[in-house]
């Protein structure tokens, strides 16, 4: 009898020291209207959850007018959430009559984006800068089909699609689409004085095309904050692109034609050296051939096919030929000869 009154009092000590314990907690949640039992608090703290930060959720929850049950808050902060923002934006979504449930706001948050931040985004929409500052880029570069380089800062305002924030993309997708958007139109510009008497065309434009397709946000508006020409403030800055490629690719026309005219330049000298060389080679044959003249007579005597009159003879008829040559460059000069 002894020991069962002594577990008696010991398990009595341990009921009145948790009831202690769990008193404020279980209070303020009864005069909350957010009725929790000495149970469940047991058996959170039991399961390493803190009852404190559960009954403060379920209190907000329910003073908004949610039905959110402590057992949902319980498994949300076993999965690894944030209880309170995840509870902050609903209350938020359900002020500004966006619909949202408890099962897609524990997924946000679950996937690592901030859920209250969203919904705050989805009612009060945010501004973006584009290019983004942050990245070191102040203005975009573009080139209208003038060749005119323009410079080009533009905001775009998105709200947060919460149908989409869970797998979609983020900012900085909304600002490589902008940008290169920004661009292409631009570029489809046939000169810059469109772009820069309408630049409300190109925001129209890319606005859409559907950028937001995919991403957490939805494009509400792009406006163009500022459009200049490159080059008028910054000296080594080139303005018209255009004239700078063509002046370019001609100077590099120049060079091309330049070699190809030293190149047939040195393929004319070197045939000029090879007819020379062929000049040279035939004079050679010809001495060579002439050299042969006397051994022929030579044999032509041993033979007796050439008399010694006959020698004699060709021997005047060189010398004549040779007389009239003489004769004849003397009467190409420059003074004809006198007449009798």
């Amino acid at each position: 009898m002894p020991i069962i009154a002594a577990v008696l009092v010991v398990v009595a000590l341990i009921i009145i020291f948790t009831f202690i314990y769990f008193l404020k907690v279980w209070i303020r949640a009864l005069m909350s209207g957010a009725r929790v039992s000495i149970f469940n608090l047991v058996g959170m703290k039991l399961r390493g959850v803190p009852p404190t930060l559960i009954v403060d959720a379920r209190i907000r929850a329910v003073k908004a007018g949610l039905p959110l049950t402590s057992d949902q808050l319980e498994a949300h902060y076993l999965a690894g959430g944030n209880v309170i923002p995840v509870v902050q934006s609903l209350i938020a979504a359900d002020k500004a009559n966006i619909e949202l449930a408890f099962q897609r706001a524990a997924a946000i948050d679950l996937a690592g984006r901030d859920v209250y931040d969203a919904v705050r985004t989805s009612v009060n929409p945010k501004v973006i800068d584009c290019p983004d500052p942050a990245k070191g880029a102040t203005m975009l570069d573009a080139v209208a089909k003038d060749g005119i380089r323009l410079l080009v800062k533009a905001r775009v305002t998105v709200r947060a699609n919460l149908d989409r924030l869970v797998g979609g993309a983020t900012e900085d997708t909304i600002i490589a689409r902008v940008g290169q958007g920004i661009v292409s139109a631009i570029g489809s510009s046939t000169t810059y004085k469109d772009v820069l008497e309408n630049p409300d065309h190109i925001s129209r434009k890319v606005l859409n095309s559907g950028l937001d397709a995919q991403t957490a946000f939805e494009i509400v508006s792009i406006d163009i904050a500022d459009v200049s020409v490159a080059g008028v403030s910054g000296a080594r800055e080139v303005a018209n692109v255009g004239a700078l490629l063509e002046t370019e690719r001609a100077e590099a026309d120049k060079k091309l034609r330049q070699a190809e005219a030293e190149g047939r330049r040195a393929m004319a000298i070197a045939s000029e050296q090879e007819q020379r060389a062929r000049v040279q080679e035939m004079q050679a044959k010809v001495i060579e051939a002439q050299a042969q003249v006397p051994l022929a007579i030579a044999k032509a005597f041993e033979k007796g096919n050439l008399g010694v009159m006959d020698f004699y003879r060709m021997q005047n008829v060189l010398a004549d030929t040779s007389m009239r040559e003489s004769l004849g460059q003397g009467d190409s000069g420059n003074n004809p000869p006198k007449q009798s």
